[in-house]
């Protein structure tokens, strides 16, 4: 048994040796493409550790601090100027225009453009869902664990994209919508009310149908034949859910400018809904 043992010690201890050694005489391991020159990995980890900080306290630190500025920037704001706030409401006077809270008026502008159900329902629930989603279905490998644009271009842009039009909805309801819920430049005045307008139109029916479709199709096959490694990266079930998305958002901006441009009501009018 003895001469057993001492053999199998010797064995094992020459087993677990070089794993013992250090990093010095460890032996790196192999990427598979042929073995790796010893202390790579451990080089590779050591500038890996000198590039990063802990989360606390140096980002902890930062954010309590900004959130503190802003907290007593905002209070002393508050202090020094009154709130814009108008005469008290008269049950019996209703003003022109009537508008909603700034951060509802993205909505009431929509109202312009689409059918109460659609602007007030669909098109914000896709805009909120949609924009989450999309990060998600990108499935950029370099985009992992990174938020830059240069690693995350198709997500970041989108994502950014949506968030201004939306924005954008907000600040053209509240600065340039006037009396009657007219379209007043900043250089023209309120006080001058325009007449309003019945000369909008909508397109017939076949021909409402055949721009949908044209939209639809050359939304789906114009980036697959443009960019073939987006296409093929996504999948097909990924691709026709993200360009269905991209189509829906850039829909709305289309409409938008098809009613402000060419005074277009609807481009579908259907005894159901209109589009």
């Amino acid at each position: 048994m003895g001469p057993w043992l001492e053999n199998s010690e010797a064995a094992s201890s020459a087993r677990i040796g070089p794993a013992d050694a250090g990093p010095a005489t460890a032996v790196a391991p192999s990427d598979g493409r042929g073995p790796a020159a010893p202390g790579v990995h451990e080089a590779a980890g050591a500038r890996r550790a000198d590039e990063e900080v802990n989360t606390y306290p140096n980002l902890v630190f930062i954010e309590l601090l900004a959130t503190l500025g802003v907290a007593a920037f905002f209070t002393v704001v508050s202090v020094l100027f009154n709130a814009p706030l108008e005469e008290i409401a008269d049950p019996a006077v209703t003003p022109n225009p009537s508008k909603a809270p700034w951060y509802f008026v993205g909505l009431q502008e929509l109202l312009v453009y689409f059918d109460p159900w659609i602007a007030g329902v669909m098109i914000p629930l896709l805009l909120i869902f949609g924009l989450m989603a999309i990060p998600y279905l990108d499935r950029n490998p370099a985009g992992r664990d990174a938020y830059e644009w240069s690693a995350r271009k198709f997500a970041v842009t989108v994502f950014t994209f949506g968030l201004g039009l939306w924005f954008a909805l907000i600040l053209l309801g509240y600065y340039l919508r006037g009396p009657s819920w007219q379209l007043y430049w900043p250089w023209e005045s309120w006080a001058v009310e325009k007449p309003l307008t019945n000369a909008s139109w909508s397109f017939p029916l076949p021909w409402g149908v055949a721009t949908l479709a044209v939209y639809g199709a050359a939304g789906l096959l114009f980036p697959a034949v443009q960019w073939p490694d987006f296409r093929r990266n996504l999948g097909g079930g990924r691709y026709l859910v993200v360009m269905s998305l991209c189509l829906l958002m850039g829909g709305v901006v289309l409409k938008m400018a098809l009613r402000l441009l060419f005074n277009v009501k609807y481009i579908l009018v259907t005894p159901w809904f209109n589009l």
